[in-house]
């Protein structure tokens, strides 16, 4: 019998392939929106497009951050990356992949409070992460019924060293 990963493991990896694109120098974030256990977007956060990429010197938040001249969760309102769920959320308006209304995003971290709005507005129904932190919006995600999940680190990480060992 051939072992294969839950449909959760199985988006999360996208999402962690997705986070791959990121040209954020601060945080490096995947996310897949699926409904019906088919993928109808992805998204990773960084510069907008046709902006300079964050590690070209994009952001000047972060080239702040990286210069230490702000701490960490300071100036956000000065950042010009687009978060990874807001980036997937946007394309599906943009390249009108169907409805997201009682859809499962896949974050590799917990959305901001303005992902979480987003994500509510647009009738996504789950949400499945896998790292959190202090500045998420997992309150107002809880207020508005969506079901959270957090899914193990190392469970679905595992799964990479199983590509490693595949025949072809």
């Amino acid at each position: 019998m051939i072992n294969r990963p839950n449909w959760d493991t199985y988006f999360m990896l996208q999402a962690e392939i997705a986070k791959l694109r990121s040209n954020c120098l601060s945080r490096q974030v995947g996310c897949v929106i699926v409904k019906d256990n088919r993928q109808i977007s992805t998204g990773y956060n960084g510069t907008p497009s046709g902006i300079k990429n964050c590690f070209d010197g994009g952001c000047p938040r972060c080239l702040d951050k990286q210069n230490n001249k702000i701490k960490s969760g300071e100036n956000l309102e000065r950042c010009f990356c687009t978060h990874a769920e807001a980036n997937a959320i946007m394309q599906c308006a943009l390249f009108r992949t169907g409805s997201t209304k009682g859809s499962t995003l896949y974050s590799t971290f917990a959305p901001c409070l303005e992902c979480s709005k987003m994500a509510i507005s647009v009738g996504i129904g789950r949400i499945v992460i896998l790292d959190s932190y202090p500045e998420d919006g997992i309150e107002i995600l809880k207020q508005a019924n969506v079901n959270i999940s957090k899914l193990k680190k190392q469970e679905v990480l595992s799964w990479v060293s199983n590509l490693n060992n595949m025949t072809m």
